[in-house]
């Protein structure tokens, strides 16, 4: 069983910067697609950033493009979320999601990720 939990939220003022993490078990991570999606109040979730499987290939939604950058550390199979010049904007609840079935074209879609972490709160505040 996947098992999947976030870190690293917090409270930052605009500009600032924070790192998520994301530990996962029962699943080797460089095997599986991985990605971040978020969720603002009030509003759907929506795709971040992903890092497919056995590569080191990188996706990202304009947002936060040349802000966040998504990497993965194999020897502790963890991924990461670095987010830097952080912005009001992108306060929201971070999720982590893997899958091992996920279409390249598809991957910014979250019906293709089988497992969730629970949440990570990121607040920006003006």
């Amino acid at each position: 069983q996947v098992q999947l939990e976030e870190s690293g939220g917090g409270l930052v003022q605009a500009g600032g910067a924070l790192r998520l993490s994301c530990a996962a078990s029962g699943v080797t991570l460089n095997s599986i697609t991985a990605a971040w999606f978020r969720q603002a109040p009030g509003k759907g979730r929506e795709f971040v950033a992903a890092i497919r499987r056995w590569s080191t290939n990188t996706y990202y939604a304009d947002s936060v493009k040349g802000r966040f950058t998504i990497s993965r550390d194999n020897a502790k199979n963890t991924v990461y979320l670095q987010m830097n010049n952080l912005q009001p904007e992108d306060t929201a609840v971070y999720y982590c999601a893997t899958s091992a079935g996920v279409i390249l074209s598809a991957i910014r879609r979250e019906d293709q990720y089988r497992s969730w972490g629970q949440g990570t709160q990121v607040t920006v505040s003006s």
